[in-house]
């Protein structure tokens, strides 16, 4: 464990042609054996945020931890405009998949990662071995019918988050001015310094006047949280192996209850006293659950 994490992982830059760009890609373990799981991060922030919660993994796994289009330092086109569910995270996903050919792999990920997750696996279920998804951002009910419409997607834009995402901070002064403005503040609240270092280190751009910008820019983030017209349920239906649904007590957006009808291959727990970026304050939670998938 201790040699895992004094290695640290490697810098890819995957090549991903059909998709317009490069994909950087944090690739940790032994680099001579099959990858084992793909985890993917959630809306806003980068594969390096969870390097410290899956480094000691790497003794044991390969694992790779891409940055998903529009966040760390990916090149991928990201256009806001018409854009209406996560189909380009799937399809970059599954380009990934196919840049490291060889066995199933078990795909993990946290809330968005979790369902872009999702939704490779339902398109390409042979390359998948299992899911285990970090309070992915699965609705139910009338909220999932009221995303998906088209003729509602206007009011979304009205929602708490999205209009969080769009008023974020942009720009800083330096990385030290950025962590002192995030500590203990808001989402990052509970968070290790460690980890909270590790999302600014690829989280921040420095740009040509030698200020520091947001790597997911507000607007794309908040494209992500309105572009809601894919369907995780029709996806967990489709592909039909097992998936491990992990999901906070309090803010859960994985509107999955712990039995779903029509869905035997499908388990949901609920961890007491969590909240929805647990991943990052409870890295034995999400270490415990990837080692039980993979091994």
């Amino acid at each position: 464990m201790d040699a895992a994490r004094l290695s640290p992982p490697r810098r890819l830059m995957v090549p991903l042609p059909d998709r317009g760009g490069e994909m950087a890609v944090l690739d940790f373990g032994d680099a001579k054996r099959p990858v084992d799981l793909v985890f993917s991060h959630a809306n806003g922030f980068n594969a390096a945020t969870y390097r410290s919660i899956l480094a000691p993994l790497a003794s044991s796994f390969r694992i790779l931890v891409p940055d998903l289009r529009g966040h760390g330092r990916t090149r991928l086109p990201t256009v806001t405009e018409g854009r209406r569910d996560w189909s380009d995270h799937r399809d970059d996903l599954l380009a990934l998949l196919e840049a490291f050919p060889g066995p199933p792999a078990v795909l993990a990920g946290h809330s968005m990662g979790g369902t872009a997750s999702l939704l490779a696996a339902a398109q390409r279920p042979g390359r998948v071995s299992r899911l285990v998804l970090f309070d992915p951002v699965i609705w139910g009910g009338l909220t999932s019918i009221f995303l998906r419409a088209p003729v509602l997607r206007g009011l979304s834009e009205r929602y708490p988050l999205v209009k969080s995402a769009r008023r974020r901070r942009a720009a800083f002064d330096s990385r030290e001015q950025a962590l002192e403005a995030y500590r203990g503040r808001g989402a990052f609240r509970g968070w290790p310094d460690p980890v909270l270092i590790d999302y600014l280190s690829d989280g921040l751009i420095e740009g040509p006047k030698g200020e520091f910008r947001l790597a997911c820019a507000p607007d794309w983030e908040a494209s992500n949280y309105v572009a809601q017209a894919h369907d995780p349920w029709r996806a967990m239906r489709a592909y039909g192996g097992p998936v491990r649904i992990l999901r906070a007590e309090h803010g859960s957006i994985s509107q999955v209850p712990e039995r779903p009808r029509g869905l035997p291959q499908v388990a949901v727990e609920t961890f007491a006293g969590t909240h929805h970026l647990f991943p990052m304050v409870r890295a034995d939670i999400v270490r415990d659950a990837l080692f039980d998938a993979a091994v």
